[in-house]
């Protein structure tokens, strides 16, 4: 099995970041930036994305905390801030509450199909 590790490099001269696809476990040679073709190249470590359970994302939610543009983007925390006031006032959600929260994270769109009926 041949490793193929994926490199990247942010430009000195423009900050442009670029990819590279690496066969075997050796660091490419004579790189130069695809933006403007400088040879200044610092290797980067790249971004890494996780996964957070559903219980993880509730109980490290805090209402108080400015949210990320981000965090409004992922329709996973559509219905977070209802569950957690439910949690505070200890009302445990109802199967119907729970499936149309689901049904909103998976298809945020339905929303508006539903409303137009």
């Amino acid at each position: 099995m041949i490793a193929m590790p994926i490199y990247e490099y942010r430009c000195r001269a423009c900050s442009h970041v670029t990819t590279v696809l690496v066969q075997g476990y050796n660091a490419p040679t004579d790189l130069s930036c695809e933006e403007c073709g400088s040879g200044d190249l610092k290797r980067i470590i790249s971004q890494t994305n996780y996964h957070s359970s559903p219980a993880d994302r509730l109980s490290s939610y805090d209402p108080k905390a400015r949210q990320t543009e981000g965090f409004y983007r992922d329709s996973r925390n559509i219905g977070v801030h209802a569950e957690h006031m439910l949690n505070q006032a200890g009302v445990k959600p109802t199967e119907e509450f729970r499936n149309k929260l689901e049904k909103l994270r998976t298809d945020p769109s339905s929303v508006i199909k539903d409303s137009d009926d």
